[in-house]
């Protein structure tokens, strides 16, 4: 492996910078993993098995001949760590560049703004399904240097499917999957990035190291491919008449000949863009176009993406998108569930722009209970567009809702924000909106004459 044998600085003790150091020790090397904060079980825990544990604040980083330092996604690029090792002319590396130059295997990733998780997963049951040894990696759960790890011949003969966050591409160099791919660009994490354009460099990094003649790109129509090597074949996907991939009203996805039937999850106008992608990639991973239809015949999405509950006898249906942690989120929830929405919606804005989304507010909305730090804010933008409730909570915006909603409403939490205000991560969100739900239907069950 190109970074065997390093004495490393790994920075952050969270699933991939335990992973990170665990691979660094595998492959002959020394690691060192500096974190603020130290439960006195992981001490013990990553101590004994040979790993260093280092406390340091936020402005100081720890001494030591280290002639390589590795970044988990939570830190920043103008994190005081990372300046501090650059000014000791340390070459600084993310996980995800570490874990891939671990990984022996086939790799092909995806990154976006919305909707990536799903492309990875159905891409991933798809593979499998058609015989494929193929892994999740990334983003989606599982480091790659923890999929290196986990496989004595570190993933020959595999496929890596990875989600890449722009967390992790910030600091990417080489990483070079053979299949890549940019789902979408929407505003995001403008807390981390500054503007967009920063977060969509971050994106395009996925690219940077890609070489033909066996890789390929794929970008979504209308996006800018400015950071796709040249040489490197660039498909373009989505509903458009020009896309090389394309989702059709008929819920079909073209490519010249081809004509691939898309059911289930996918089959809609505001995820065809998605399918159009799943079907490019199987296509390009040597699947049949009756392999690739089975694929999105027998996709069960992940929960919290616009996941459906229930529904009382009365009609009212219960939806929970937990996961759109951005307002372009929201705006493809709205889309997708039509007119008589109850929005729920707050949390940590992560974003400036809250404006855009009142033409889909008014177009698809009843109302708005608005949760968490966010509802002032959100409060101020919408009033205008809808009625808006400040609700404090997710339980009283639930029941303010529940008592308001008329049959063939729906009740869509789908926040737009981060949960960090009021939860531990948006899966607890959405778990107690479905435990709301299923006690609101079970109550409307129990009334019926």
């Amino acid at each position: 492996m190109k970074y065997a044998n390093r004495n490393a600085l790994v920075l952050g003790a969270g699933r991939s910078g335990e992973a990170a150091a665990k691979l660094i020790l595998e492959t002959g090397g020394r690691a060192a993993v500096v974190d603020e904060r130290w439960p006195g079980d992981r001490l013990v825990e990553l101590g004994s098995q040979g790993i260093r544990c280092l406390r340091a604040t936020r402005d100081y980083l720890p001494d030591g001949a280290y002639d390589l330092v590795v970044a988990s996604p939570s830190i920043p690029l103008g994190h005081p760590w990372l300046e501090a090792a650059r000014s000791r002319g340390l070459h600084a590396i993310s996980e995800l560049e570490l874990g891939a130059a671990a990984w022996r295997g086939d790799a092909i990733a995806v990154t976006g703004s919305k909707g990536k998780s799903s492309v990875v997963k159905c891409l991933v049951d798809g593979l499998r399904a058609a015989g494929r040894d193929a892994c999740d990696a990334g983003n989606y759960g599982t480091p790659l240097s923890q999929r290196a790890l986990e496989r004595p011949d570190r993933g020959a003969g595999a496929i890596a499917v990875v989600e890449a966050s722009s967390f992790q591409l910030e600091l990417t160099q080489a990483f070079a999957p053979r299949l890549a791919a940019i789902l979408n660009i929407q505003a995001d994490h403008l807390d981390r990035h500054g503007t967009i354009e920063a977060y969509a460099a971050a994106k395009f990094r996925l690219f940077r190291a890609q070489r033909p003649p066996e890789a390929r790109a794929f970008l979504p129509c209308g996006l800018a491919d400015g950071g796709v090597p040249p040489g490197v074949p660039l498909a373009r996907f989505g509903l458009e008449a020009g896309a090389d991939w394309r989702y059709d009203a008929a819920g079909l996805v073209r490519h010249g000949d081809l004509a691939i039937p898309v059911t289930g999850y996918f089959a809609n106008p505001i995820l065809g863009p998605a399918a159009a992608l799943v079907a490019a990639m199987l296509t390009h991973c040597g699947l049949t176009p009756g392999q690739v239809e089975a694929a999105f015949a027998a996709f069960q999405p992940l929960p919290h993406r616009m996941q459906r509950v229930g529904e009382t006898p009365a009609g009212v249906a219960f939806v929970d998108d937990s996961k759109g942690t951005s307002l372009a989120a929201t705006q493809a929830a709205l889309r997708i569930v039509g007119r008589g929405a109850r929005l729920i919606a707050g949390g940590q804005l992560k974003e400036r722009d809250l404006a855009f989304l009142l033409p889909d507010l008014r177009a698809h909305a009843v109302k708005a209970y608005l949760i968490g730090e966010a509802a002032p804010a959100l409060h101020a933008a919408w009033r205008d567009a809808l009625p808006c409730a400040l609700c404090g909570d997710l339980p009283t915006a639930f029941h303010a809702a529940c008592d308001e909603a008329r049959p063939g409403e729906t009740l869509l939490l789908s926040p737009g924000c981060a949960s960090f205000d009021q939860f531990p991560g948006m899966a607890a969100r959405g778990d107690a909106f479905q435990i709301l739900a299923r006690a609101a239907i079970a109550e409307a069950e129990a009334a019926r004459p």
